[in-house]
This record gives structure tokens, sequence and C-alpha cells, in this order.
């Protein structure tokens, strides 16, 4: 494929991408619906009127919304359609939009000249627990080498329900919280700014399609009709607070202070060429999250740490293949007690970490607990994070001559507040 729209072949949105997100500019604050091609934004609100096949052409209202829910909403034939669209309207063989300058000069806008968006209206937000390492590494440090997967681990994709409200976009700060931790065990709790910050690097999938009803579950064949697209998150952790308050109920005010994704929505249809095998299960699970066709991918990843006045470096690199429960597997699982769900709803993978050190997806691993510490370029180290330090995630499949990539996800972690 080729488009009028020149780009370099290491840019994360070519024409094979077209990954969906939302932006305003200084002329128009109103947050509209565009797809990022090279460095331009294409403005769907501007070219609305040119989805005219059968499943859009009486819902062009949809590209005119703030946020992707109703289109969303629409299901996988409007998408599929949308998606052929868009590659004939930004391709080099079709004139419709490269060949009427007025139009073309209002509906492209640079992406520097652009502030982005929440993809959409998130609802609800689950966080699962699908990397089989990380899940090992943390059960080491915690319980032992002998214990350290649950029993349940193999069983079911482990999850929990997270705050939506506190999702944030790529580039918002994050403050360190404030919270209670226990320092010394069995001593008594102290009140006071987390001192052990941290990051958790995760991919996450939207919802789509019609919302289900209360007590109606998607089944596991039907599961990919629900799943409209992914993008690079970062869980932020205070983890010492989480080990004081995570017993007996899990997770709570340590995951809540912020949680930070990449405004464009990579579309399954994009990441189509880059499926692999699912990881081996073993023993098998039920029935109810049993598939054969492949829904793993294989998604780069890297986390690069930019301490204040330094250049970012690499600290991580992994994949998102390594995971051992698939979406599909998480949606089966989210819904098969009748739990409804709806169109932006969120459902992120839980730290994605390879098997070696240098492929760990959050401090907690990469320092091992704190007693490995990592050595940075500019002669500091980091146990856990500090003031000032900006994280910056990043994920691509590599093909033959382009790049299909999710661009930044990013945060600086600032001061706490006082109380």
């Amino acid at each position: 494929m080729k488009s009028f729209v020149s780009y370099p072949e290491d840019s994360d949105f070519p024409i094979e991408n077209l990954p969906y997100g939302v932006f305003s500019t200084e002329e128009d604050e109103t947050p509209r619906i565009g797809v990022a091609i090279g460095d331009q934004i294409l403005d769907l609100k501007v070219v609305s009127h040119l989805f005219r096949g059968p499943e859009l052409q009486d819902k062009q209202h949809v590209f005119h919304e703030t946020t992707l829910n109703s289109f969303m909403a629409l299901g996988r034939p409007a998408w599929l359609e949308a998606r052929r669209t868009l590659q004939a309207l930004l391709s080099v063989d079709t004139d419709t939009l490269q060949g009427d300058q007025e139009l073309r000069k209002k509906a492209l806008v640079r992406q520097a000249d652009a502030t982005m968006h929440l993809p959409a209206r998130i609802g609800d937000y689950t966080d699962f627990y699908s990397s089989i390492h990380h899940a090992t590494n943390v059960g080491i440090m915690f319980r032992g080498r002998e214990n350290c997967l649950l029993p349940n681990w193999k069983q079911l994709p482990v999850g929990y329900h997270g705050r939506a409200s506190s999702i944030v976009i790529s580039g918002t700060n994050i403050h360190r919280p404030n919270g209670q931790t226990c320092p010394i065990e069995g001593a008594a709790p102290v009140f006071g700014p987390s001192r052990l910050m941290d990051f958790e690097l995760e991919v996450a999938f939207f919802v789509g399609g019609p919302p289900t009803n209360v007590g109606q579950h998607v089944p596991i064949d039907k599961a990919h009709e629900h799943i409209f697209g992914f993008v690079i998150m970062n869980d932020w952790s205070a983890r010492d607070i989480q080990k004081w308050e995570y017993q007996p109920l899990g997770p709570f005010t340590s995951k809540n202070l912020g949680t930070t994704i990449s405004p464009w929505v990579v579309t399954v249809e994009a990441l189509e060429p880059f499926k692999v095998d699912n990881m081996v299960q073993d023993p098998a699970p039920f029935p109810y999250l049993q598939h054969n066709d492949k829904f793993n991918f294989d998604i780069n990843l890297q986390v690069h740490l930019k301490p204040p006045g330094s250049a970012p470096q690499l600290i991580s690199s992994t994949n998102y293949k390594t995971l051992y429960w698939t979406p599909k597997q998480q949606l089966a699982h989210h819904t098969i007690t009748g739990c409804n769900i709806n169109p932006g709803d969120l459902l992120a993978s839980g730290t994605i970490s390879g098997r070696v050190a240098n492929s760990y997806g959050s401090m907690l691993e990469l320092s091992w607990k704190g007693t490995n510490p990592i050595f940075l370029n500019d002669g500091s180290h980091r146990k856990f994070l500090q003031d000032g330090d900006e994280v910056i995630l990043s994920g691509y499949c590599q093909g033959e001559g382009y790049r299909v990539g999710f661009g930044k996800c990013s945060g600086r972690l600032l001061p706490a507040l006082p109380v």
C-alpha cells in the first residue's frame, strides 16, 4: 500500500495502521475523531460524508461526536467498512481527497498542532494479571519459588476492577500519592507520600460492539466481535501502599492514583498480519476459555526512563506475545458470570514481562524489589521512581518495509501534594 501522505519507513502510522484517536486544535477546541497517517491526522468530521457504504451511509453522524463510543458500538462490519474507506481515501491511487485541494487542506491536520484527548468515555476498567513471567517473578519475591503461582493462576485470567475516572491521556503528569504504609513488618503503619513508586508496562483493549445485558455472557467464539482495538498503558503503582492494603481484597488506593494510556487506538485489523500462536496452556482451561484460533500478537514493547535534565534511557524491552492469557479469554472470563459490557470499557493485560531481566515490565522486577538498582547514564541509580522522572512506554509491530506503531504513552512523576 502507498498513501499520498508521505512518511518515513519507520513511521508508527502508515496506511497499513490507521489508528483512531480524539483530538482538538487551537482553531477548533471541540474534541473530534481523527485517524493518524504519518505525522498528520485525518479529521473524520470533515470527511464523514465520504463514508457511503451500506454499514455507514446512514450512520455518518458517529464521526461528528467527541468520542469513539458510538462508532465502537456499531460493531465489526462497520469497523471493516470504515477501514476500507479510509485506506481508499488515503491511497495514492484515489483522487477523491488527494485531488481536492480545498477538502484536503481542511481534512488533514498536523499532529504537532493537535491536542490529544481520551479516545472514549471509559465507563469501566478492568486490569488482568496475564503475564506468567511477571506473576512468577512477583510470586518468587513474596512467597518463594515453590509457591510462586497461586493455585488459581493457570485456571482463570486473574483480574480486578480498577478506577476508570483516573485514566488519563499520555503526557499527563502524575503526583506521587499519599497513603498508609507499613515500612517495618509487624510495626504500626505510618501515613505519608509513597516511597516506592513504580510503573507497569501494559497493553489494553477497548470493548466495542453493541452493549450486552446483565446476565448475558460473551462466548469465546464471539469475543473478537467485541474487541475494537488496543492501546499502550502505564498502570502507575505505589508498591508500599499496595503491600499494606492488598490483603484481603487486593489493590485499591495503590492503583487508583492514575493510569496513563496512549492516545491512538490500533485496531485488531491493523494487527492481523502480526498474529502469532497463543501460549500453550497446561492444564487446559475450562471449555468456556478454550479457543484454537490465534489471538496473540507480536508487539515489540519498550520502556524508556528520562530523569530530570537527561536523555531518555532504554531500561526494558519485551513483547506482548509472552502473555499466557489472550484478550479473548480475558473477555470471556470477565462476562461468564453475566457481567455486562459496554462500548468504551477498557480491559488491560496486567504487567508484561519477558523471561530475562532486561525484559521485565516494572521497577519492582527490574530492581528485584530494590535489591538490584538500575544505573543510569547520568550517574544516578534507581530502585523505584524518583520525583521528576518521566516514563515513556512505546510499542510497534514490524512489517516488511513498514511498522504498525502505537505512539508514545508517557507521564512524569511529580512530588506529592500536601495533605
